[in-house]
């Protein structure tokens, strides 16, 4: 089985959009990040891949994995 790719959110003309690692186009476009991050997320789980969370200016402010992550933060017990 392929890895399925990863999900980013980024500005769009019209407010924030989810697309996928590697896809011209948009999956759904929000005018708030918060409706498009949550959008993100709910995929994220689905596919249990990592969310990344892109600023105004393009570059990357965030990421979070819903997946198997292969590299844990060393800082959380569990």
């Amino acid at each position: 089985m392929s890895k399925k790719e990863d999900i980013h959110v980024v500005p769009h003309n019209d407010g924030w959009a989810v697309r996928r690692e590697g896809s011209d186009r948009a999956s759904s476009v929000h005018d708030t990040k918060a409706k498009a991050m949550a959008a993100a997320r709910s995929l994220g789980r689905k596919d249990h891949v990592e969310v990344v969370t892109h600023g105004r200016d393009g570059r990357i402010q965030d990421s979070d994995s819903y997946g198997n992550d292969p590299y844990p933060p060393k800082d959380r017990k569990h």
